[in-house]
């Protein structure tokens, strides 16, 4: 129980952290000073959520920014993405991209089992 409390205790602090972010971070400056370098899984959720907040109609945008930060790029841009991914569907990739994805027509099939 102290295990799960303490973890609740470190989201719940992010996310505070995240609030603030939301409404002062300018895009061009490096969203890892506002919300952490992404190396603990809190901070990397975080972080990824702000880059992904500033450009919401912009996942391409969204995605560099996140790939463009000092912390753990590679993590925070996965997490971007998702966010992006799941707000906007699959067409909000480029076709050249979205053609790669791994089992692609099985996670279609799969997202749109989940919609029933």
């Amino acid at each position: 129980e102290h295990f799960i409390a303490r973890g609740w205790d470190e989201c719940l602090e992010i996310l505070e952290r995240l609030r603030s972010a939301v409404r002062t971070v300018s895009p061009e400056t490096d969203p890892c000073l506002a919300t952490g370098e992404g190396w603990i899984a809190e901070e990397a959720l975080a972080t990824g959520l702000l880059c992904f907040l500033l450009f919401v109609d912009e996942p391409l945008t969204a995605l560099r920014r996140a790939a463009c930060t000092s912390g753990d790029s590679d993590s925070i841009a996965c997490l971007a993405g998702a966010f992006a991914g799941a707000h906007l569907g699959a067409d909000a990739w480029p076709d050249a991209w979205a053609d790669r994805i791994e089992y692609r027509d099985e996670l279609l099939a799969l997202g749109a089992l989940w919609d029933l």
